[in-house]
């Protein structure tokens, strides 16, 4: 409020860069008519590896107002999406949240789904208790060490831990409609990292751990984006042996729904 701008380089008012129908997210998010993005711009981590580096990192993107993302959030539900899927809204949450207010007024009524690198704090996840009805967070690292080189967040674990549980104590299991449309409920997503580096046994154990039937989105599709291609154990796709071994820690950690994405 005061001007002063920290890593995510946000100020008070919503910053976007996109906002769009995507038919690329999971069965339950994308359906038929696609999943509503706004892609919000900013990014409390900084990997190294990241697909949307311009937008995270490099700050593309306008200012909106509370009734200029309320219009484009109107104008994604009257295209037919199935939701309004924030993606990366963590350190814009109370842009977000001015704006949903003034949507919801104007006739909003579509799920509102929160797409995130997990890297939350508990203050904003209260605010978001009764709002968010699908969380969609990433599981990135068992790690901090790793998490520090590859995302410059060496408390990454015990944040990205706590954040999970209490998105689950918010919306527990995924819940689906008639339709196979996500209703309410969690996905948690892992992107699987060459030579094992992000720890994604331990992750899958971890998930288990919180509720052996949550959905899990086990991604297959890395490839060096970004600077990744500077930084050696990450300058290559997948190998079959590593993608296996991936699939192998998914089904020994006891989980059995979601979806394994395999390498595009």
């Amino acid at each position: 409020m005061k001007g002063e701008l920290g890593h995510c380089q946000s100020g008070p008012g919503a910053m976007v860069a996109s906002t769009n129908a995507h038919t690329g997210e999971e069965p339950p998010i994308s359906g038929t008519n696609g999943s509503g993005t706004v892609f919000f711009s900013g990014c409390p981590l900084g990997c190294v590896f990241c697909q949307n580096w311009p937008i995270s990192q490099e700050g593309v993107g306008n200012g909106m107002s509370d009734s200029e993302l309320a219009s484009r959030m109107l104008d994604l539900q009257h295209r037919g999406c199935h939701n309004i899927n924030l993606v990366t809204p963590t350190h814009q949450v109370p842009a977000f949240l001015g704006a949903l207010e003034t949507a919801i007024g104007m006739g909003l009524r579509i799920p509102i789904v929160y797409n995130t690198g997990g890297f939350e704090s508990q203050a904003a996840l209260e605010l978001l208790d009764g709002v968010v009805d699908v969380y969609l967070p990433d599981i990135k690292y068992a790690d901090d060490a790793v998490a520090e080189r590859y995302s410059g967040a060496g408390n990454y674990v015990e944040i990205n831990r706590l954040a999970l549980r209490a998105m689950y104590g918010q919306v527990g299991r995924l819940k689906t409609g008639e339709d196979g449309l996500a209703e309410s409920g969690m996905i948690v997503r892992h992107l699987v990292l060459p030579h094992g580096s992000a720890g994604t046994g331990d992750c899958m154990k971890y998930v288990a751990d919180i509720d052996r039937e949550l959905h899990v989105s086990l991604m297959m599709q890395y490839f060096p984006a970004h600077g990744a291609h500077e930084i050696p154990e990450l300058s290559r796709k997948l190998t079959v042996q590593e993608q296996e071994a991936a699939r192998s820690a998914f089904f020994d950690a006891g989980l059995r729904n979601g979806w394994i994405q395999d390498e595009y």
